[in-house]
């Protein structure tokens, strides 16, 4: 209940239930002459619109408290009126997708197949806010996938509230997706196997070129795939025994590579240097720009793939 201030001459009491910086609500209840209680005028619901004072008659009423009872339902209207509804899903992933998605190739497909696949069939006719922590932690729960998958499809959600937040769709608050659990995130399905040197010796022998020194250069210097096929024979530095990596390469498209650790420079051992200019020697393409492992197919325009 608002304040109640007495008029100059004492025959009038505004009641304020609350000031808004869109529409302030005043309901006024006109008095008898001579400070009486009893009301002879029906009591007024005021509010602004448009800068300009409008009102509705409520009525004869008893008590303030059900004057403010009768005026419930133009107060809530106004109120929807003044709050837009939040943006929808899908219509919040189309901006995001111009705005904030990530440019590298690689990562920008991973993001686009769960939402494609999974986060827009289920909620893009939804609104940012109708993602609660509770259904989505069920939703994601009942999903088929392997822990890690559920953890990205969490932290896709969490970065589309962040950037509603950010772009101010909604007001700035605790992401309710911190609160949904993933049950055994970090646990794999099946435990990874490692290659023993004798293993890669015998897999070595059955491979041709280049693919055996590929293979080398990978399990040598712990490369990734797209990582080998990036390389350039400038990266090489044959007088100080050094690689440094400059590019990723997935899917014939070229782009950074995946940390900034990966570009540091990399030691390299004689024997592994020898190997890289048996292959070198034996290509078509040794200029500096050329792939180290260049396709034949493609005239070398391309790598490998």
């Amino acid at each position: 209940m608002g304040q109640c201030e007495r008029s100059a001459n004492g025959t009038g009491c505004v009641l304020s239930d609350r000031q808004s910086a869109n529409h302030p609500f005043v309901l006024t209840r006109f008095l008898s002459p001579f400070n009486s209680i009893k009301p002879i005028d029906s009591q007024r619901f005021f509010w602004w619109e448009n800068g300009k004072r409008r009102s509705k008659a409520l009525g004869r009423f008893p008590s303030e408290i059900k004057a403010w009872a009768a005026a419930k339902p133009y107060r809530d209207a106004l109120d929807a009126i003044s709050k837009p509804s939040a943006v929808k899903v899908g219509e919040l992933v189309a901006q995001y997708r111009v705005e904030k998605m990530p440019q590298r190739a690689s990562t920008r497909r991973g993001y686009e197949t769960f939402l494609r696949n999974y986060i827009l069939p289920k909620w893009q006719d939804s609104q940012i806010t109708d993602l609660q922590a509770r259904p989505v932690e069920l939703w994601i729960k009942s999903l088929t996938l392997a822990p890690k998958s559920k953890v990205h499809i969490r932290g896709l959600i969490q970065t589309l509230w962040d950037y509603a937040m950010w772009r101010g769709d909604v007001p700035t608050q605790r992401n309710p997706m911190e609160l949904v659990h993933v049950r055994n995130a970090s646990k794999r399905l099946q435990k990874p196997r490692t290659m023993t040197i004798e293993e890669f010796h015998r897999l070595s022998a059955v491979l041709t070129e280049p693919y055996r020194t590929m293979a080398t250069a990978g399990v040598c210097l712990g490369l990734r795939w797209s990582e080998i096929v990036g390389l350039q024979w400038r990266d090489i530095d044959w007088l100080n025994g050094e690689l440094r990596l400059q590019r990723a390469v997935v899917k014939q498209i070229e782009d950074e590579v995946k940390t900034v650790h990966s570009s540091k420079p990399l030691a390299l051992d004689p024997r592994i240097l020898d190997v890289l200019k048996l292959h070198k020697q034996n290509s078509i393409f040794t200029e500096s720009h050329d792939w180290v492992f260049a396709s034949p197919e493609k005239h070398g325009k391309l790598p490998r793939s």
